[in-house]
């Protein structure tokens, strides 16, 4: 049973646990993240050394990043931290600490942690959604990151809204060249500019201002519900998750997890619907524990 440590590489700030064998979380700590590739590579080694110093002991090393590891080049793909994009970021940080690291997608880092010992902990498929500045999600099974043959299964702000309303046509159009992708209606930008119109961005104070009566916030909360039961709908018509697992600031919005599966029954094609709608345990630990468990118990490694 080992030592691990989990990497969380944000845009702009990045964070390090340390877990005992059995999850606790014996250290945690964030500093901000360097603008330069080699500037963020040199971060995380010291990180690394100062946890296994502080332990005595070293430790296994997972990292979630903003993107993935292409299959067909060992390169980052499709970071929105544009330092990493077309780096060997898993060979060059195992170059520096000499030994073998483990790289994954941070969304899917955060349905891992779930998973393993969050609100999913015991679900055998998970579906994790992030729902914050960016709209993003991943797949857990049996522990397990399903990472797909290109590494982009659980892609999820870049599908199209599903069963599009004729006041919801034309689709906008996304920074990714497509049209009706979901992180432009599902993320918190989404919300703050369908409350408060073209441009705004912060939906912090929605919450507050639907409770005291502002009937523009209460509708853009319906309609930020409607839409994402509609997309988790087809989600759950394709994987049939166990768990879906809401992660996010807006996993926070009062009802919306409870509401979700009744929003979500008339577009499932299924006769009996009770789906297990949670919102995430770790908070915004879980993407950082999520990379540590990229090393699962070696002796059930082996038999699994």
């Amino acid at each position: 049973m080992a030592y691990r440590i989990g990497i969380d590489l944000g845009g702009t700030k990045t964070e390090i646990i340390l877990l005992a064998p059995d999850g606790t979380a014996l250290l945690r700590r964030r500093v901000p993240t360097p603008v330069g590739y080699a500037e963020s590579l040199a971060a995380i080694a010291g990180l690394v050394r100062s946890a296994e110093a502080e332990l005595g002991h070293t430790a296994t090393v997972g990292v979630g990043i903003p993107g993935t590891i292409s299959p067909a080049t060992g390169k980052v793909q499709n970071a929105n931290s544009n330092a990493l994009n077309g780096h060997a970021f898993d060979r060059d940080l195992s170059a520096i600490l000499e030994r073998e690291v483990r790289v994954a997608n941070d969304a899917n880092c955060f349905a891992l942690s779930e998973a393993v010992d969050g609100a999913a902990a015991g679900a055998a498929v998970v579906f994790g959604v992030i729902l914050g500045t960016g709209c993003g999600a991943g797949i857990a099974v049996h522990k397990r990151i399903l990472e797909g043959r290109h590494r982009i299964a659980g892609e999820f702000g870049h599908t199209p809204l599903p069963w599009p309303r004729p006041e919801e046509m034309p689709l906008r159009r996304c920074w990714c060249g497509q049209a009706g992708c979901l992180e432009l209606y599902l993320a918190g930008p989404a919300l703050a500019a369908e409350c408060d119109g073209e441009g705004a961005r912060d939906a912090t104070q929605i919450v507050d201002r639907a409770a005291a009566g502002d009937e523009r916030a209460r509708a853009a909360l319906r309609l930020h519900a409607d839409r994402l039961a509609r997309a988790l709908a087809v989600i759950t018509n394709i994987l049939d998750p166990d768990a879906i697992v809401l992660g996010g600031g807006l996993s926070n919005l009062p009802g919306l997890a409870e509401n979700l599966p009744g929003l979500m029954k008339p577009y499932i094609f299924a006769d009996h619907f009770a789906p297990n709608v949670v919102r995430n345990k770790h908070g915004d630990s879980s993407g950082v524990r999520g990379a540590a468990w990229l090393w699962p118990d070696v002796k059930k490694e082996a038999a699994f």
